[in-house]
């Protein structure tokens, strides 16, 4: 455990504030825009890595969005129901299932995800160019230690 001081106390508990903040009004556009034809953000979100990384086994899909696999089961079987992805099995290992795109899918994902990054454009235009890499920086350094100092990793 790190001791700091009381004025590194007070900033962080600040910095964390403004974070917070900053990441809820940017996600309100992320989330209006994500809400597609009845889907809410974390379906979007699962068509999203399918959509960018192709086929996916679902265990990973879960670990990149942050969900229990009970969550990310519950999406993709509410996605598939739909026709917008199919399960795959894996050739090599039968423990491994795929998650993977329909022409449906992919094509609602090509309608709607210039939509949904144009409001995160906007969301995002209060920043210039070398800001926002300067905070993407910023962000991965201050992701990466807290990840580093978090006790599930010290297991």
């Amino acid at each position: 455990m790190i001791h700091a001081s009381a004025r590194d106390t007070e900033l962080s508990l600040h910095l964390y504030r403004v974070f917070a903040k900053s990441f809820k009004s940017v996600s309100e556009h992320a989330v209006s825009g994500s809400k597609i034809q009845g889907f809410n953000p974390t379906a979007f979100a699962v068509l999203e890595v399918l959509y960018f990384k192709g086929q996916q086994p679902i265990q990973q899909i879960g670990a990149k969005l942050l969900l229990q696999s009970g969550n990310v089961t519950y999406v993709i079987d509410k996605l598939e129901r739909h026709g917008l992805l199919v399960r795959q099995p894996c050739p090599t290992d039968r423990r491994v299932i795929y998650a993977e795109l329909t022409d449906k899918g992919r094509a609602l994902m090509d309608d709607a995800y210039p939509h949904y990054a144009e409001r995160l454009t906007n969301a995002l235009s209060g920043l210039e160019e070398e800001e926002m890499l300067q905070l993407i920086t910023l962000l991965k350094k201050m992701g990466m230690e807290a990840e580093r100092l978090s006790p599930s990793a010290r297991k």
